[in-house]
Protein backbone atom coordinates (compact mmCIF):
# COMPACT_ATOMS: atom_id res chain seq x y z
CA UNK A 1 0.00 0.00 0.00
CA UNK A 2 1.37 3.70 -0.72
CA UNK A 3 1.08 6.11 1.82
CA UNK A 4 1.75 9.72 2.89
CA UNK A 5 5.60 10.73 2.02
CA UNK A 6 7.24 11.24 5.57
CA UNK A 7 6.52 14.62 7.06
CA UNK A 8 3.33 15.09 5.02
CA UNK A 9 0.05 14.11 5.98
CA UNK A 10 -3.53 14.01 4.47
CA UNK A 11 -5.91 16.32 6.10
CA UNK A 12 -9.13 14.78 6.98
CA UNK A 13 -12.48 15.77 8.06
CA UNK A 14 -13.76 16.54 10.79
CA UNK A 15 -10.16 18.63 11.26
CA UNK A 16 -10.45 20.16 8.50
CA UNK A 17 -13.74 22.57 9.76
CA UNK A 18 -11.24 23.76 12.20
CA UNK A 19 -8.61 24.47 8.83
CA UNK A 20 -11.25 26.82 7.34
CA UNK A 21 -12.55 28.44 10.45
CA UNK A 22 -9.00 29.90 11.32
CA UNK A 23 -8.51 30.77 7.97
CA UNK A 24 -11.53 32.67 7.67
CA UNK A 25 -10.73 34.40 10.60
CA UNK A 26 -7.61 35.13 8.84
CA UNK A 27 -9.12 36.28 6.26
CA UNK A 28 -11.61 38.70 8.25
CA UNK A 29 -8.84 40.14 10.27
CA UNK A 30 -6.76 41.04 7.40
CA UNK A 31 -9.71 42.83 5.26
CA UNK A 32 -10.22 44.43 8.54
CA UNK A 33 -6.35 46.12 8.69
CA UNK A 34 -6.55 46.52 4.39
CA UNK A 35 -4.33 43.20 3.26
CA UNK A 36 -5.04 41.80 0.00
CA UNK A 37 -4.21 38.39 -1.27
CA UNK A 38 -1.13 37.07 -3.15
CA UNK A 39 -0.58 33.77 -4.72
CA UNK A 40 2.92 33.17 -5.47
CA UNK A 41 4.01 29.68 -7.07
CA UNK A 42 5.55 26.88 -4.81
CA UNK A 43 8.55 26.69 -7.00
CA UNK A 44 11.44 29.51 -7.07
CA UNK A 45 14.80 29.71 -8.45
CA UNK A 46 16.95 28.44 -5.53
CA UNK A 47 18.73 31.74 -6.24
CA UNK A 48 15.97 33.87 -4.44
CA UNK A 49 16.19 31.78 -0.89
CA UNK A 50 20.33 31.63 -1.20
CA UNK A 51 20.22 35.36 -1.50
CA UNK A 52 17.34 36.36 0.23
CA UNK A 53 16.93 33.73 3.26
CA UNK A 54 20.61 33.79 3.35
CA UNK A 55 23.47 31.21 1.83
CA UNK A 56 24.62 29.83 5.75
CA UNK A 57 20.76 29.73 7.35
CA UNK A 58 19.95 25.93 7.93
CA UNK A 59 17.24 26.32 5.78
CA UNK A 60 19.16 26.82 2.68
CA UNK A 61 22.58 24.48 4.00
CA UNK A 62 20.28 21.88 5.26
CA UNK A 63 16.73 21.85 4.83
CA UNK A 64 15.30 23.00 1.24
CA UNK A 65 14.15 20.50 -1.02
CA UNK A 66 16.35 21.46 -4.22
CA UNK A 67 16.58 19.98 -7.77
CA UNK A 68 18.11 20.50 -11.44
CA UNK A 69 14.88 21.05 -14.18
CA UNK A 70 15.02 19.51 -17.73
CA UNK A 71 16.68 23.17 -18.49
CA UNK A 72 19.75 22.71 -16.07
CA UNK A 73 18.04 25.68 -13.50
CA UNK A 74 18.09 24.91 -10.04
CA UNK A 75 14.31 25.28 -8.76
CA UNK A 76 13.86 24.99 -4.91
CA UNK A 77 10.23 23.96 -3.13
CA UNK A 78 9.75 27.36 -1.44
CA UNK A 79 10.37 27.01 2.27
CA UNK A 80 8.85 29.92 3.33
CA UNK A 81 7.36 33.17 1.59
CA UNK A 82 8.37 36.62 1.95
CA UNK A 83 11.17 36.33 -0.13
CA UNK A 84 8.67 35.44 -3.06
CA UNK A 85 6.38 37.72 -1.79
CA UNK A 86 9.00 40.57 -2.36
CA UNK A 87 9.94 39.34 -5.52
CA UNK A 88 7.10 39.69 -6.99
CA UNK A 89 6.70 42.96 -5.07
CA UNK A 90 9.50 43.99 -7.73
CA UNK A 91 8.71 41.86 -10.37
CA UNK A 92 5.45 43.23 -11.40
CA UNK A 93 6.64 46.81 -9.84
CA UNK A 94 4.40 47.25 -7.29
CA UNK A 95 7.52 49.33 -5.55
CA UNK A 96 6.02 51.70 -7.95
CA UNK A 97 2.72 52.37 -6.05
CA UNK A 98 2.53 54.74 -3.55
CA UNK A 99 1.63 54.35 0.05
CA UNK A 100 2.09 51.29 2.06
CA UNK A 101 1.67 48.03 0.23
CA UNK A 102 -0.32 45.41 2.72
CA UNK A 103 -0.22 41.84 1.25
CA UNK A 104 -0.71 38.45 3.30
CA UNK A 105 -0.65 34.69 1.71
CA UNK A 106 -2.03 31.18 3.18
CA UNK A 107 -0.36 28.31 1.77
CA UNK A 108 1.93 25.31 1.81
CA UNK A 109 5.60 25.63 2.70
CA UNK A 110 8.40 22.92 2.38
CA UNK A 111 11.55 22.32 4.78
CA UNK A 112 13.16 18.37 5.12
CA UNK A 113 13.64 18.49 8.85
CA UNK A 114 12.86 16.09 11.58
CA UNK A 115 8.82 15.51 11.67
CA UNK A 116 7.92 15.74 15.43
CA UNK A 117 4.68 17.27 16.91
CA UNK A 118 3.66 20.61 15.19
CA UNK A 119 6.38 20.28 12.51
CA UNK A 120 5.88 18.59 9.05
CA UNK A 121 7.90 18.55 5.75
CA UNK A 122 4.97 19.95 4.23
CA UNK A 123 3.38 22.51 6.24
CA UNK A 124 1.26 25.48 6.20
CA UNK A 125 1.78 28.95 6.54
CA UNK A 126 -0.57 32.42 7.06
CA UNK A 127 1.61 35.34 6.96
CA UNK A 128 1.31 38.86 6.03
CA UNK A 129 4.06 41.60 4.57
CA UNK A 130 3.16 45.74 5.03
CA UNK A 131 6.33 46.90 2.63
CA UNK A 132 7.10 50.53 2.08
CA UNK A 133 7.56 52.52 5.46
CA UNK A 134 10.11 52.27 8.09
CA UNK A 135 7.68 53.90 10.58
CA UNK A 136 7.41 52.02 14.41
CA UNK A 137 3.72 52.45 14.16
CA UNK A 138 3.70 50.11 11.36
CA UNK A 139 5.63 47.59 13.56
CA UNK A 140 2.83 48.26 15.97
CA UNK A 141 0.08 47.77 13.86
CA UNK A 142 1.35 44.38 12.36
CA UNK A 143 1.83 42.95 16.00
CA UNK A 144 -1.73 44.02 16.86
CA UNK A 145 -3.06 42.39 13.82
CA UNK A 146 -1.40 39.39 14.93
CA UNK A 147 -2.86 39.46 18.47
CA UNK A 148 -6.22 40.10 16.73
CA UNK A 149 -6.10 37.43 14.40
CA UNK A 150 -4.73 34.73 17.18
CA UNK A 151 -7.45 35.98 19.79
CA UNK A 152 -10.52 35.65 17.23
CA UNK A 153 -8.98 31.93 15.88
CA UNK A 154 -9.79 31.39 19.70
CA UNK A 155 -6.15 30.90 21.17
CA UNK A 156 -5.80 32.18 24.57
CA UNK A 157 -3.37 32.05 26.95
CA UNK A 158 -0.15 33.26 24.36
CA UNK A 159 2.51 34.68 24.98
CA UNK A 160 4.59 37.44 22.95
CA UNK A 161 7.76 38.03 22.91
CA UNK A 162 9.91 41.31 21.43
CA UNK A 163 13.64 42.27 20.82
CA UNK A 164 15.39 44.13 17.97
CA UNK A 165 18.20 43.37 16.47
CA UNK A 166 19.82 46.04 15.18
CA UNK A 167 20.42 47.90 11.93
CA UNK A 168 23.61 47.63 9.52
CA UNK A 169 24.87 49.91 11.72
CA UNK A 170 25.37 48.56 14.99
CA UNK A 171 24.38 44.66 13.91
CA UNK A 172 27.78 43.99 12.52
CA UNK A 173 29.87 45.21 15.43
CA UNK A 174 27.54 43.07 18.32
CA UNK A 175 27.83 40.09 15.95
CA UNK A 176 31.92 40.41 15.55
CA UNK A 177 31.86 40.90 19.62
CA UNK A 178 29.58 37.64 19.62
CA UNK A 179 32.11 36.24 17.38
CA UNK A 180 35.00 36.73 19.86
CA UNK A 181 33.37 35.65 22.83
CA UNK A 182 32.54 32.36 20.97
CA UNK A 183 35.59 31.86 20.13
CA UNK A 184 36.64 30.67 23.80
CA UNK A 185 33.22 28.59 24.07
CA UNK A 186 32.23 27.29 21.16
CA UNK A 187 34.40 24.10 21.67
CA UNK A 188 31.97 22.55 24.39
CA UNK A 189 29.17 23.36 22.42
CA UNK A 190 26.51 21.44 20.22
CA UNK A 191 28.09 20.67 16.68
CA UNK A 192 25.92 23.46 15.12
CA UNK A 193 27.09 26.07 17.32
CA UNK A 194 30.43 25.66 16.67
CA UNK A 195 29.69 26.06 12.88
CA UNK A 196 27.70 28.98 13.84
CA UNK A 197 30.14 30.22 16.36
CA UNK A 198 31.99 31.93 13.00
CA UNK A 199 29.55 31.52 10.59
CA UNK A 200 26.50 33.26 11.75
CA UNK A 201 27.13 33.63 15.21
CA UNK A 202 23.19 34.88 15.45
CA UNK A 203 22.03 31.95 15.31
CA UNK A 204 23.59 30.33 17.90
CA UNK A 205 21.13 32.60 20.54
CA UNK A 206 18.64 30.49 18.89
CA UNK A 207 19.95 26.92 19.55
CA UNK A 208 17.73 24.83 21.67
CA UNK A 209 20.14 22.07 22.91
CA UNK A 210 19.48 22.26 26.55
CA UNK A 211 23.27 21.91 27.69
CA UNK A 212 23.99 24.90 25.74
CA UNK A 213 21.93 27.16 27.45
CA UNK A 214 24.38 28.28 30.23
CA UNK A 215 26.82 29.68 28.07
CA UNK A 216 24.43 31.29 25.78
CA UNK A 217 23.15 33.03 28.99
CA UNK A 218 26.50 34.51 29.52
CA UNK A 219 27.32 35.85 26.08
CA UNK A 220 26.48 39.89 25.18
CA UNK A 221 22.77 41.10 24.92
CA UNK A 222 22.05 42.86 21.44
CA UNK A 223 19.68 45.35 23.36
CA UNK A 224 23.20 46.34 24.92
CA UNK A 225 24.93 47.43 21.63
CA UNK A 226 21.84 48.99 19.92
CA UNK A 227 22.78 51.96 17.97
CA UNK A 228 20.91 55.37 18.76
CA UNK A 229 18.35 55.21 15.81
CA UNK A 230 17.73 51.20 16.75
CA UNK A 231 17.14 51.87 20.50
CA UNK A 232 14.79 54.93 19.49
CA UNK A 233 12.79 52.87 17.10
CA UNK A 234 12.78 50.30 19.66
CA UNK A 235 11.69 51.96 22.46
CA UNK A 236 8.87 53.92 20.48
CA UNK A 237 7.37 50.44 19.11
CA UNK A 238 7.34 49.22 23.06
CA UNK A 239 5.32 52.80 23.90
CA UNK A 240 2.95 51.64 20.92
CA UNK A 241 2.16 48.58 22.17
CA UNK A 242 1.93 50.00 25.49
CA UNK A 243 -0.75 52.46 24.02
CA UNK A 244 -2.85 49.19 23.01
CA UNK A 245 -2.82 47.42 25.58
CA UNK A 246 -0.93 44.70 24.65
CA UNK A 247 1.46 42.51 26.91
CA UNK A 248 4.67 41.73 26.09
CA UNK A 249 7.90 40.62 26.85
CA UNK A 250 11.67 41.77 25.70
CA UNK A 251 13.92 38.50 25.07
CA UNK A 252 17.28 39.81 24.40
CA UNK A 253 18.08 36.44 22.77
CA UNK A 254 15.34 36.63 20.38
CA UNK A 255 16.63 36.36 16.79
CA UNK A 256 15.15 35.22 13.77
CA UNK A 257 16.22 31.98 11.58
CA UNK A 258 16.90 34.37 8.25
CA UNK A 259 19.36 36.58 8.10
CA UNK A 260 17.16 39.23 6.09
CA UNK A 261 15.90 40.64 9.61
CA UNK A 262 16.66 43.71 11.11
CA UNK A 263 15.69 46.41 14.15
CA UNK A 264 12.28 44.60 15.55
CA UNK A 265 11.55 41.00 15.76
CA UNK A 266 8.88 39.18 17.97
CA UNK A 267 7.04 35.68 18.33
CA UNK A 268 4.33 34.68 19.82
CA UNK A 269 4.76 31.01 21.92
CA UNK A 270 1.42 28.84 23.53
CA UNK A 271 2.41 26.35 26.05
CA UNK A 272 0.37 23.07 24.58
CA UNK A 273 2.83 22.60 22.02
CA UNK A 274 5.61 21.47 24.21
CA UNK A 275 9.31 21.72 23.03
CA UNK A 276 7.67 23.26 19.64
CA UNK A 277 6.05 25.99 21.33
CA UNK A 278 6.53 29.11 18.66
CA UNK A 279 3.05 29.39 16.61
CA UNK A 280 4.40 32.46 14.81
CA UNK A 281 7.48 34.71 14.48
CA UNK A 282 7.76 37.60 12.39
CA UNK A 283 10.33 41.00 11.67
CA UNK A 284 11.42 43.95 10.02
CA UNK A 285 13.46 43.61 6.96
CA UNK A 286 14.22 46.81 5.63
CA UNK A 287 17.24 45.75 2.89
CA UNK A 288 15.72 42.67 1.85
CA UNK A 289 14.08 44.03 -1.33
CA UNK A 290 17.09 46.27 -2.37
CA UNK A 291 19.03 42.50 -2.05
CA UNK A 292 16.96 41.03 -4.37
CA UNK A 293 17.00 43.83 -6.95
CA UNK A 294 15.12 46.68 -6.31
CA UNK A 295 15.95 50.19 -7.43
CA UNK A 296 13.60 51.56 -4.63
CA UNK A 297 14.16 51.26 -0.79
CA UNK A 298 11.56 49.47 0.05
CA UNK A 299 11.20 48.49 3.85
CA UNK A 300 9.37 46.29 5.09
CA UNK A 301 7.83 44.06 8.36
CA UNK A 302 5.93 40.74 8.14
CA UNK A 303 5.27 37.56 10.04
CA UNK A 304 4.16 33.85 9.59
CA UNK A 305 1.63 31.82 11.56
CA UNK A 306 2.40 27.84 11.96
CA UNK A 307 -0.92 26.93 10.53
CA UNK A 308 -0.48 23.38 11.86
CA UNK A 309 0.37 24.52 14.94
CA UNK A 310 -2.29 27.35 15.47
CA UNK A 311 -5.25 24.49 14.29
CA UNK A 312 -3.35 21.97 16.88
CA UNK A 313 -3.65 24.62 19.82
CA UNK A 314 -7.40 25.14 19.13
CA UNK A 315 -9.20 22.91 17.61
CA UNK A 316 -9.97 20.85 20.43
CA UNK A 317 -11.66 24.30 22.28
CA UNK A 318 -13.72 24.77 19.07
CA UNK A 319 -16.62 22.37 18.76
CA UNK A 320 -17.81 20.62 14.84
CA UNK A 321 -20.37 22.70 13.01
CA UNK A 322 -23.29 20.81 12.85
CA UNK A 323 -25.38 19.75 10.19
CA UNK A 324 -28.91 20.84 9.61
CA UNK A 325 -30.93 18.88 8.52
CA UNK A 326 -30.86 15.41 6.93
CA UNK A 327 -33.68 14.34 4.90
CA UNK A 328 -35.42 10.66 5.02
CA UNK A 329 -37.05 10.11 1.82
CA UNK A 330 -39.24 6.70 1.87
CA UNK A 331 -39.81 5.27 -1.75
CA UNK A 332 -38.67 6.31 -4.85
CA UNK A 333 -41.07 9.54 -5.75
CA UNK A 334 -40.23 10.89 -2.14
CA UNK A 335 -36.48 10.69 -3.20
CA UNK A 336 -37.03 12.64 -6.01
CA UNK A 337 -39.10 15.01 -4.21
CA UNK A 338 -36.89 15.32 -1.31
CA UNK A 339 -33.31 15.71 -4.06
CA UNK A 340 -35.33 19.14 -5.18
CA UNK A 341 -36.20 19.96 -1.69
CA UNK A 342 -32.97 19.49 -0.52
CA UNK A 343 -31.67 21.70 -3.59
CA UNK A 344 -33.84 24.65 -2.42
CA UNK A 345 -33.03 24.64 1.41
CA UNK A 346 -29.10 24.10 -0.01
CA UNK A 347 -29.76 27.30 -1.86
CA UNK A 348 -31.02 29.09 1.21
CA UNK A 349 -27.73 28.48 3.09
CA UNK A 350 -28.33 25.43 4.92
CA UNK A 351 -26.46 21.94 5.15
CA UNK A 352 -28.39 19.14 4.04
CA UNK A 353 -27.62 14.88 3.90
CA UNK A 354 -30.07 13.16 1.43
CA UNK A 355 -30.05 9.61 3.40
CA UNK A 356 -31.83 6.64 1.41
CA UNK A 357 -32.71 3.88 2.24
CA UNK A 358 -34.68 2.73 5.44
CA UNK A 359 -35.90 4.76 7.70
CA UNK A 360 -33.99 3.48 11.05
CA UNK A 361 -30.76 4.04 8.82
CA UNK A 362 -31.93 7.34 8.30
CA UNK A 363 -32.22 8.25 11.78
CA UNK A 364 -28.33 6.46 12.57
CA UNK A 365 -27.16 8.64 10.07
CA UNK A 366 -28.37 11.67 11.67
CA UNK A 367 -27.24 11.01 15.05
CA UNK A 368 -23.49 9.73 14.10
CA UNK A 369 -23.70 13.24 11.77
CA UNK A 370 -25.04 15.47 14.68
CA UNK A 371 -27.92 16.92 12.83
CA UNK A 372 -30.05 18.87 14.41
CA UNK A 373 -32.99 17.92 12.77
CA UNK A 374 -34.60 14.95 10.53
CA UNK A 375 -37.04 15.25 8.07
CA UNK A 376 -39.23 12.82 7.10
CA UNK A 377 -40.66 12.26 4.35
CA UNK A 378 -43.10 9.30 2.36
CA UNK A 379 -46.04 9.50 -0.08
CA UNK A 380 -48.35 10.28 3.06
CA UNK A 381 -46.19 13.07 3.90
CA UNK A 382 -46.24 14.38 0.01
CA UNK A 383 -50.09 13.84 -0.32
CA UNK A 384 -50.90 15.70 2.63
CA UNK A 385 -48.23 18.77 2.00
CA UNK A 386 -46.73 18.22 5.18
CA UNK A 387 -43.71 16.62 6.38
CA UNK A 388 -42.75 15.23 9.64
CA UNK A 389 -39.87 17.32 11.30
CA UNK A 390 -38.29 15.32 13.98
CA UNK A 391 -35.93 18.01 16.36
CA UNK A 392 -32.47 15.70 17.45
CA UNK A 393 -31.55 17.09 20.91
CA UNK A 394 -35.12 16.97 22.66
CA UNK A 395 -36.99 14.03 20.38
CA UNK A 396 -39.84 16.35 19.52
CA UNK A 397 -41.60 15.52 16.19
CA UNK A 398 -43.76 17.79 14.40
CA UNK A 399 -45.65 18.27 11.33
CA UNK A 400 -44.66 20.89 9.06
CA UNK A 401 -45.62 22.80 5.55
CA UNK A 402 -42.98 23.44 2.92
CA UNK A 403 -43.69 27.12 3.71
CA UNK A 404 -43.38 26.69 7.31
CA UNK A 405 -39.62 24.57 6.95
CA UNK A 406 -38.61 27.69 4.91
CA UNK A 407 -39.93 30.41 7.90
CA UNK A 408 -38.07 28.00 10.51
CA UNK A 409 -34.53 27.94 8.64
CA UNK A 410 -34.79 31.22 6.74
CA UNK A 411 -32.51 32.86 8.80
CA UNK A 412 -29.90 30.39 9.00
Amino acid sequence: MIKAVKGTRDLLPPATVAWNRVEAVARAVFRAYNYHEIRTPILEETQLFARGVGADTDIVTKEMYTFVDRDETSLTLRPENTASVIRAYIEHRLDQRPGVQKLYYIGPMFRRERPQKGRYRQFFQIGAEALGSESPAVDAEVIELVVELLSRAGLSGFQLLINSVGDANCRPQYVERLRQELKSVAHAMCGDCQRRADTNPLRVLDCKVEADQPIIDKLPHITDCLCDPCRAHFDTVKNYLADRGIAYEVRPRLVRGLDYYMRTTFEVVHGSLGAQNSVLGGGRYDGLAESLGSKVHSPGIGFSIGEDRLVMSVEDAQAAEPLDLVIAPLGEPALRHAAVLARDLRRGGLSVELAEGKLKRAMELANKLGARFTLILGEEEMAAGRYALKDMASGEQRQVTREELAARFGGN
